[in-house]
């Protein structure tokens, strides 16, 4: 898939940005086609080679149609992660870098629920910070609102995920961790 100019794009684990120029870089022998990509969070330039562009997950963003199912997603109960630590925060690495916005929104589900229970570990705090910003700045691009729009119906959308998950009889929340291996 093939990117313009000018034309708005997410890049896995650090959000939305603009493809600001298409231009050829002298590598060794070759000259190759670049992606000039700024980020919107950082304003920062990133290159990606045009050949590698569906490797490293680079994508456009959902379309306004697709806004409406990532909110409900957010708010569907989901299935719980795996009680250590050190398999729930590989599982929610994986799932952050595939760069899908639905995968990086059941993190978030589950990093919020988990946070309500317990303390968060540094590192999955800043993972729940960077989960909780790719999807409210994806959102807000999308659907042409601020983000300050966007944040209460994603917050409003956790809320009653984590009620619905709550609900669950434990059984099945058991259960559900038992089929999915932890």
């Amino acid at each position: 898939m093939g990117f313009k100019v000018g034309q708005k794009v997410v890049y896995p684990n650090h959000g939305i940005g603009t493809i600001e120029r298409i231009e050829q870089k002298q590598i060794g022998a070759s000259s190759l086609p670049f992606y000039t990509l700024r980020l919107a969070q950082t304003n920062s330039v990133v290159l990606v080679p045009v050949a590698n562009a569906g490797e490293v997950g680079l994508r456009a963003p959902i379309t306004s149609g697709e806004c409406e199912m990532l909110i409900k997603h957010l708010s569907d109960d989901f299935r719980g992660a795996a009680n250590d630590w050190k398999d729930r925060f590989k599982e929610f690495s994986d799932k952050m870098r595939t760069g899908d916005v639905f995968e990086v929104a059941d993190v978030l589900k589950n990093l919020t629920y988990l946070s309500h229970s317990k303390p968060l570990s540094f590192r999955e705090q800043r993972m729940l910070e960077r989960a909780r910003y790719l999807v409210v700045s994806e959102l807000a691009a999308v659907c042409r609102q601020p983000e300050c729009s966007v944040e209460p119906r994603v917050t409003e959308a956790l809320t009653r995920a984590c009620a619905r998950h709550e609900r669950r009889p434990a059984r099945a929340r058991v259960a559900a961790g038992a089929v999915a291996g932890h």
